[in-house]
C-alpha cells in the first residue's frame, strides 16, 4: 500500500564526494547531502548547468564545463527526475546549480554581493511604489503584485511604510545613494504627518494601523487593528513595527524629531504594555480605548503575552537605537527582554522548539487562534541570532549556551537536509508513531525564514569560529540566493516550493502585502554583508551617514555596524564631503564630527582588525577612478585590488588614481601586479601614483613601474592637472 511507484521530480542539495565520467551515457557524481545520505546523480545528454547569479547580473551558462567545474566537497544544487528501475530510483539531472567558479568558492560571500543585491532591490521597490518619479508616499499602496504592479487598494499600513522606509535607509547606510535616503526621509516624515496619535500630556506616541486614501485625496484613519489575527486591538508588534524604519533613518541623519518620536513609542511600551508585576514580560496587545491589555474587549488576546510583544523591540528598532546613541537605558532595555527569553521560552522537556504563547502568568497558551501547540522555525533561529548580538553588548554564558542549544537542534527538525532551506510552520510535538514534526499547513519556505536562518549561522560562525556553523550558514545562503531572486521581475518571493522553485498564489504571489515589505530582505542584505567582511572573510566594509548640523549628542557619531564582538573591528578611514578626516575613535567607532550649517556626508571605512591588506574603490568621477589602497600588498592581497579595478573600469575611465598613504609595504608579487594590471588597461588610460611613503616610492621605482606614471604627493594635483 502507498508504493512510490512513478516518476517524480526533486531537488537535492549536497556535497560531491566522487565522480566517474564513464559510467552510464555521460558519466555519473555521488552528492552526500547535509544529514550524510549519498545519491548518484546521472548527468543526460540534456542536463544543462548554470552558475548562481545576483539580482541585476545575466544569466551565466555552465552547461559546456559541467566536469571541469564539478569537484570533490563541492556543494551544488541538482534538479532532476527520479525514474524506479527495478527497486531502486535512478535519479537524472536536469538542471545543475553551482555556486562558485571554482569548489572552494561562494559567490555570495564575496565583498560587494549583497552591496549589489540591496541596490537592486531598493531600485525594484522605488520603481513600484513611486514609477521612477518623484518619491511622494501619496502613491504608496501596501499591496504590491509579482512584478512590481500596485493592488487595487486604497490600503498604506503603517508598518509596511516603515519597513520599505527601513529598506531605503539601509540602502543609503551600504552604497552612499542619495536617492535612497530622500526615501528614507520622505517616508518617514509621511508616517510622522499621517500616522502618528501624539499624546503629549501622556507623554506617549503610538501609531495608526493604517490609512485608507480616498478618491479625492481625503484620508480615513484605521486606528486599531484589522489584521485578523488583531481586530479591533492595538498589537505590540505593530507598534514595534512602526519604529523599524524611523529608527534606521535616525542612525543616518540623527533628526532629533525622529529620535522624540521613538522616546515616546518607548513611553507607550513601558507604561501600557509592559507587566509591572513580579511576572514581568511585555503584553501582546492593548485595548485602543483604555489602553489596557486587560480589557474583555481584547477577547482571546486579553492578558496574553508572545514572541513578538518580548522579542521582536530588538531586531525591528532597540538594537539600531542603541547603535545610534550608546544610551544606557536601551541596553538595560535590551537586557531585560533577553533576560525575559532565556527564562521563559525554552521548552526543551517537551519540544525542540520554544514555546512562543503564554498567559499572563506564563504558563504555555497551546489554544490561540492559528498558533496552537505549534513552532515557527524562524522565531527559534531569530532567538539564537539575537543572543548572540546581545552577548556581545552584554556578556552572559546563558545567552550563548541557549544560542548553541537552538543552532544545534534546529537542523534535524526545521531543515530541509535533502534540498536545503528552512521550513515555516511545524507541530510543536509529535504524535505517538511519529517521527518527524508534522507541516502545519504545506512544506513551503518562507523568504524571511531563510534570513534568520542565514544570520543566525553567520553570527555564531564569526563569533565562535565553528565549522559546523560555517556549513550550515553557508547552506542556508546557498538556497536563498539560489531560489528566492526574482531575476525577471525584480525582488525576492515570498515563498518557494521545498524544491525551491517559486510559489505564486494568493497573497504569497507579491511584492508587498501586510506580511511582506522592505524589510527582511534588506536586513539580511545588511548583516551577511557585515557578518561575512568584517568577521568571516576578513573584508573592509563602508557605511554612509549623513548627518543633520548637530543633530547627534556631544556631535559623535557612531558607526558601530552591529553588536559586534568587542575588539573585532574598527575605523580605518573616513571621508567627509569627499575629504580625508582624522577626527575619529578607531576603536570605539565613533567620529566628532566637525561644526557645521550644512548637512555632512560621511562615509567611513570599517575594517576587521585582523586585516592586513585593503582596497577600496572610492569614486570614479569625469573618467578618474580612484582606488585607496592600504596595508600590506603581497600576493594574498591581489585578488582584492584586482576587484576593485574591476569595478572601476566597468565604466569607462581615462585615469587610475591609486591612494597610497596608508600603504605600509607592496611585495615584488604585489608589485608585478600593478604592471601586469596597467599593462592590460593600455596606453591609453592614464595611471597617478598619489602619497606614496618614500620607501614603497623607491621600490616602485627601481622595478621602473613609475615610467609612465605620474607620482604625485597630494590628490589636489591630479585634479589641476585634469583641467589643463
Amino acid at each position: 500500500m502507498n508504493n512510490i511507484d512513478f516518476t517524480f521530480s526533486d531537488l537535492i542539495a549536497g556535497y560531491v564526494t566522487d565522480f566517474d565520467t564513464s559510467k552510464g551515457e555521460h558519466g555519473t557524481f555521488t552528492l552526500k547531502t547535509s544529514d550524510g545520505r549519498n545519491f548518484e546523480v546521472a548527468l543526460t545528454s540534456n542536463t544543462y548547468a548554470e552558475l548562481v547569479r545576483n539580482l541585476g547580473e545575466p544569466y551565466y551558462d555552465c552547461t559546456g564545463q559541467i566536469w571541469s567545474r564539478i569537484a570533490p566537497n563541492q556543494y551544488i544544487f541538482v534538479y532532476g527526475i527520479f525514474y524506479l528501475e527495478g527497486d531502486q530510483y535512478k535519479f537524472e539531472a536536469k538542471r545543475i546549480v553551482f555556486l562558485g567558479r571554482t569548489e572552494r568558492e561562494y559567490l555570495f560571500e564575496k565583498q560587494d554581493w549583497w552591496v549589489k543585491q540591496i541596490q537592486n532591490l531598493a531600485n525594484f521597490y522605488l520603481k513600484a511604489q513611486f514609477e521612477d518619479g518623484e518619491i511622494d508616499y501619496r502613491k504608496y499602496r501596501t499591496g504590491i503584485g509579482l512584478v512590481g504592479s500596485k493592488e487595487k487598494s486604497n490600503r498604506q499600513e503603517t508598518d509596511t511604510i516603515s519597513r520599505l522606509v527601513y529598506g531605503f535607509a539601509t540602502a543609503y547606510m551600504m552604497t552612499g545613494e542619495d536617492h535612497y535616503l530622500e526615501a528614507a526621509e520622505k517616508g518617514t516624515e509621511y508616517l510622522r504627518r499621517h500616522m502618528r496619535f501624539l499624546d503629549e500630556g501622556e507623554g506617549i506616541c503610538y501609531w495608526y494601523h493604517a490609512v485608507d486614501v480616498k478618491p479625492d485625496g481625503s484620508e480615513q484613519k484605521i486606528f486599531s487593528s484589522e489584521f485578523g489575527d488583531d481586530y479591533d486591538a492595538i498589537p505590540a508588534y505593530e507598534q514595534i513595527y512602526a519604529l523599524v524604519g524611523p529608527t534606521q533613518t535616525y542612525r543616518v541623519t540623527g533628526d532629533p524629531h525622529i529620535l522624540k518620536d521613538i522616546e515616546l513609542t518607548v513611553n507607550l511600551f513601558e507604561y501600557y504594555f509592559l507587566d509591572k508585576s513580579e511576572r514581568g514580560g511585555l503584553f501582546s496587545h492593548i485595548d485602543p480605548i483604555s489602553l489596557s491589555p486587560y480589557s474583555e474587549t481584547l477577547g482571546h488576546n486579553r492578558a496574553k503575552k508572545n514572541w513578538n510583544s518580548v522579542g521582536d523591540h530588538a531586531p525591528a528598532y532597540l538594537i539600531n537605537l542603541w547603535l545610534a546613541t550608546g544610551e544606557d537605558k536601551y541596553a538595560d532595555f535590551l537586557e531585560y527582554t533577553f533576560d525575559t527569553i532565556e527564562k521563559r521560552f525554552p521548552d526543551y522537556e517537551h519540544s525542540p522548539f520554544v514555546q512562543e504563547r503564554f498567559y499572563e502568568d506564563w504558563s504555555h497558551d497551546t489554544t490561540w487562534g492559528w498558533q496552537q501547540n505549534r513552532a515557527v522555525v524562524g522565531h527559534n533561529l531569530k532567538i539564537a541570532w539575537n543572543l548572540m548580538r546581545m552577548n556581545h553588548l552584554k556578556p552572559k554564558e546563558k545567552y550563548v549556551a541557549l544560542a548553541e542549544k537552538i543552532a544545534e537542534i534546529m537542523p534535524a527538525v526545521g531543515s530541509d537536509r535533502q534540498r536545503g532551506g528552512w521550513y515555516d510552520v511545524v507541530e510543536r510535538a509529535l504524535k505517538p508513531g511519529e517521527g518527524i514534526y508534522r507541516f502545519v499547513w504545506h512544506d513551503r519556505k518562507a523568504w524571511w525564514q531563510q534570513e534568520q536562518a542565514i544570520l543566525a549561522y553567520l553570527i555564531l560562525t564569526g563569533s565562535l569560529g565553528k565549522p559546523e556553523y560555517q556549513r550550515l550558514a553557508r547552506e542556508s545562503a546557498a538556497f536563498y540566493n539560489a531560489w528566492f531572486l526574482d531575476y525577471e521581475a525584480g525582488g525576492v518571493y515570498f515563498n518557494v516550493l521545498a524544491n525551491g522553485l517559486p510559489y505564486l498564489l494568493g497573497t504569497e504571489r507579491g511584492k508587498g502585502s501586510h506580511s511582506m515589505s522592505g524589510y527582511h530582505s534588506f536586513e539580511l542584505a545588511y548583516l551577511a554583508c557585515v557578518y561575512i567582511n568584517l568577521l568571516i572573510t576578513k573584508q573592509p566594509m563602508d557605511l554612509y551617514f549623513k548627518p543633520k548640523p548637530g543633530a547627534f549628542k556631544d556631535n559623535i557619531l557612531r558607526v558601530q555596524p552591529d553588536i559586534l564582538p568587542p575588539g573585532s573591528v574598527h575605523i580605518a578611514d573616513v571621508w567627509i564631503n569627499g575629504q580625508s578626516y582624522f577626527n575619529f575613535d578607531a576603536n570605539n567607532l565613533t567620529i566628532k564630527l566637525p561644526s557645521s550649517a550644512d548637512e555632512l556626508k560621511v562615509r567611513v571605512r570599517i575594517l576587521p582588525t585582523e586585516v592586513f591588506f585593503n582596497a577600496t574603490l572610492l569614486d570614479v568621477t569625469e573618467s578618474t577612478a580612484k582606488i585607496s589602497l592600504s596595508g600590506l600588498m603581497d600576493a594574498a592581497a591581489v585578488p582584492l585590488f584586482e576587484d576593485e579595478l574591476k569595478k572601476a573600469t566597468s565604466q569607462s575611465v581615462k585615469r587610475i588614481v591609486l591612494m597610497l598613504e596608508n600603504l605600509k609595504c607592496i611585495s615584488s608579487a604585489g608589485l608585478r601586479s600593478l604592471i601586469f594590471n596597467k599593462q592590460k588597461l593600455g596606453a591609453d588610460v592614464e595611471f597617478y601614483i598619489v602619497g606614496a611613503a618614500e620607501h614603497v616610492k623607491n621600490y616602485l621605482q627601481m622595478s621602473s613601474f613609475c615610467e609612465g606614471v605620474t607620482v604625485l604627493d597630494r590628490y589636489e594635483t591630479v585634479k589641476m592637472a585634469s583641467v589643463r
